[in-house]
This record gives C-alpha cells, sequence and structure tokens, in this order.
C-alpha cells in the first residue's frame, strides 16, 4: 500500500493537462479530410519536433533518441540492452504497477527498440487518449528511479532476450560482423555481454540517462495527433535536461575476422567492406546497387533465383544455397557486401562465385535498363515500407536526428560510385 500511494502522491508528476485531449474531427457527411503536410519544428534547446495528421483512428507517438549502442564505452557495456527492458520499472512520476493496468486500460502499448545509432520510445493508443500514453511516455524516459531491487530482477531477463535472439543465425552473424569491421563504437553489441550480466548498476543507468537523454539529441514525432500538442508537450515536459549530453566517438573502420563453429549443417557468412554514410549520395548509390546485385526476394514466400548474385553463383553450384547482397548505414559509416548461406562443402565456392559478381558489375558491366529497374525496385520497397505507420514513424524519426529537418534525399542515383566500390579493400 506504501508503494501505491507514493505513486499516487505523483501520479501527474508530468501532467498532460496542460496539452487537451485529442479529439478526432469530424468532417462534414460525404467530404473527405485534406490530406496534410509533415510539420516540423526545431526547437531553441535542439529538440526536433515533426507530425504528421493522418486522421487514423489511432495515433502513434515515438521518443527517438541518441543513445543507441554505439554510445556505450567499455565500462557500461550492454547498458541500452538493459534500458530496452527498463519500460515498466517504477519512475517519479508513477510505479511499475501504474505504468503497466494505466497502458492496459486504455488498450494501448508501449515499446521500446534500438539500433546501434538510436533508441525508439513508441505509444500506440487510441487518439482521444494519447494524453495518458504521453504521460506514461514521459515519465519513462526522463524521470525514471532505477531502484535497486527491479534492476536486479532484470539481470536474468538479459540473458533470455540475447538467448531467443541468437536462436536466429543471422542476428549472431551481424553481431559478429559489426564487431570484426569497427574498432569502436559500431562495434558495440546490441545485446549485452556475458560477462557484464549481472553486473549493470542503478548508477550507471542514471549516469547513460543523464549524459544521452538530453534535449539535442531527441526527436519527438507523432501520427494522428496536431503538431501544436506535440510541441506544446515538448517545450513544457522534454526540456529538463539542456546540451547536447556527452559527444560520441567518431567510428573507425578497421576489418578483420570472425569465425564461430556452431554445429549447423548450414554455413551464414558475411562479407563486406565499408562503404558509405547515412543520407549521403554516395550511400543511395550502394543501396541501388544492392538492388542491382539483389536484396531479396519481392514476391511473398518467392526465391531470389532472377538476383544477379544467384545467377552467377547458381552457374557453377548444384547444393542448396541463398545469397544476397548486405547494405547497412550509420551516420558516419557504412558496410556493403554479400551475405551467403550454404551446404559447408560448398561455402566457400559459394562465397567467390558471389564475390566474383560483385567485381564483375563494379568494373562497369552494367546495363543502362538494370539501373533503373534497380531504382524501381527500391522507391517500390520504400514506399511499402512507410506504408504502415510503424514505417512512417521510424523512417521520419530517423531522418530527423541525422539531419534535423525534412530535407531528405530519397531517390538515390548510382553515377560514379561503382567505380570507387571496386577500390575498397574486403576483409
Amino acid at each position: 500500500m506504501k508503494l501505491l500511494s507514493r505513486a499516487g502522491s505523483f501520479s501527474r508528476f508530468y501532467s498532460l493537462k496542460v496539452a487537451p485531449k485529442v479529439k478526432a474531427t469530424a468532417a462534414p457527411a460525404g467530404v473527405p479530410h485534406q490530406p496534410q503536410d509533415l510539420e516540423f519544428t526545431k526547437l531553441p534547446n535542439g529538440l526536433v519536433i515533426a507530425s504528421l495528421e493522418n486522421y487514423a483512428p489511432a495515433s502513434r507517438i515515438g521518443l527517438f533518441i541518441k543513445a543507441g549502442s554505439r554510445y556505450e564505452d567499455s565500462n557500461n557495456l550492454g547498458i541500452s540492452h538493459l534500458l530496452r527492458l527498463a519500460t515498466s520499472l517504477t519512475t517519479k512520476g508513477a510505479s511499475s504497477f501504474k505504468i503497466t493496468r494505466g497502458i492496459e486500460a486504455v488498450g494501448g502499448k508501449l515499446s521500446v527498440t534500438s539500433t546501434r545509432e538510436n533508441m525508439a520510445y513508441t505509444v500506440e493508443c487510441l487518439r482521444d487518449d494519447v494524453d495518458i500514453l504521453m504521460e506514461f511516455l514521459l515519465n519513462v524516459t526522463t524521470s525514471p528511479e532505477f531502484r535497486r531491487w527491479e534492476v536486479a530482477a532484470l539481470q536474468s531477463q538479459l540473458r533470455i532476450d540475447k538467448a531467443v535472439a541468437f536462436q536466429n543465425p543471422q542476428a549472431r552473424v551481424i553481431e559478429n560482423l559489426h564487431a570484426a569491421a569497427y574498432r569502436n563504437t559500431l562495434a558495440n553489441s546490441l545485446y549485452c555481454p556475458d560477462y557484464r550480466i549481472g553486473k549493470v548498476t542503478p548508477d550507471e543507468l542514471h549516469h547513460y540517462v543523464q549524459n544521452h537523454f538530453t534535449s539535442a539529441r531527441m526527436a519527438l514525432i507523432g501520427l494522428g495527433v496536431g503538431h501544436p500538442v506535440l510541441k506544446q508537450v515538448a517545450e513544457q515536459f522534454l526540456n529538463v535536461r539542456g546540451g547536447l549530453g556527452l559527444s560520441g566517438a567518431k567510428t573507425r573502420y578497421r576489418g578483420g575476422e570472425i569465425r564461430e563453429q556452431s554445429g549447423d549443417s548450414l554455413v551464414h557468412a558475411a562479407f563486406v567492406a565499408e562503404s558509405a554514410a547515412a543520407g549521403s549520395a554516395e550511400a543511395n548509390a550502394f543501396s541501388v546497387l544492392q538492388h542491382i546485385l539483389g536484396a531479396g526476394p519481392h514476391v511473398k514466400r518467392g526465391d531470389n533465383t532472377t538476383s544477379a548474385l544467384y545467377q552467377a553463383v547458381a552457374k557453377g553450384i548444384h547444393q542448396p544455397f541463398d545469397v544476397s547482397a548486405f547494405n547497412a548505414s550509420y551516420s558516419d559509416s557504412g558496410l556493403f557486401g554479400i551475405y551467403t548461406i550454404a551446404q559447408a562443402a560448398a561455402a566457400g565456392d559459394v562465397i567467390k562465385a558471389a564475390y566474383s559478381q560483385v567485381k564483375t558489375i563494379a568494373q562497369g558491366n552494367l546495363a543502362s535498363a538494370d539501373v533503373q529497374i534497380a531504382k524501381n525496385k527500391l522507391k517500390a520497397g520504400y514506399l511499402m515500407y512507410v506504408e504502415s505507420s510503424e514505417g512512417s514513424l521510424n523512417e521520419i524519426g530517423s531522418q530527423a536526428l541525422i539531419a534535423g529537418c525534412q530535407e531528405v534525399c530519397f531517390w538515390p542515383e548510382v553515377h560514379g560510385s561503382k567505380w570507387k566500390f571496386g577500390a575498397y579493400t574486403f576483409c
């Protein structure tokens, strides 16, 4: 009872009474709502606000923060993994029980995802309940308490979460790939190292939040909510920690090799080189090149037999295999190459054949029609991704943190990049 009464005394610690409930505006009968443009605002403290009124019955709001695993150091590795699991812990404004039951009571959802660059706290609810979910979102991100016994209870979940993720061989390969490719920052795993499980302390969590959850490192994005409401909330409740916080180190690419025995009959291999930073024209060219080589099936439950990589490998390999181009872009670096799956006996030949095809295209053996087809595939894939509210929110949030504005180049060009690609040294 003491816990509940204490939570009640702070239940409006971040009250949103100042922000009126968002009501769905009904259009006159037979008159459709007019499409709205994406609205952007950048506050003096550096926080970016973006919203799109889509007139959906449900709203989705995300707080994106530059606090991914790349900002960890050798003393706090794995801390972003624990933060992903700590959304329902007690805060200064609400107990763990109140957060869980309050969200369930309105049929809402609070989730946290993270990449190497960012963390994203997202709430979903009916648009009339936005103020309720926003209160919990603000409490979780700006006033966590990280009580010692609650943090201790989460430690075992780190091991379970990691074990479940690594049941997928691709997840393990991608983590090892970054560890081999980079010397720092992007080499940090999305998952807590085994030796750190049980050792992440509340003080470490508080220090990380204080130095990375600052206004200038945040973007508040809303779909199905008015821009004035988001702006008012940001100005009044997301100004608790100003400044840029701790600056992250610049990524250093080194190249390397990691081989891990798994006992599986299939060999998963990623073979990459450094590419380009996200948002650059060169990164866009690599995205087109990925679709020229083959980015995976374009038909649900279909195969990848029409891709350039698959056809090149199939000429000399008669065992089952899969091959596709790999592309990952970050704020100051990127990785591009091939990902293969094959029987152990054929794995080396599959990799060599795929690499040979990449070199052939890099030397200029490419028709303009193939480039146009790849551009169309890239555009179609992008547009289908942002058709969903989840995809739109993630795309807007990521772009807002990188650029801080709405000027984004969506349609990449490939000219010139193919020759430079051929000059890279593969690891």
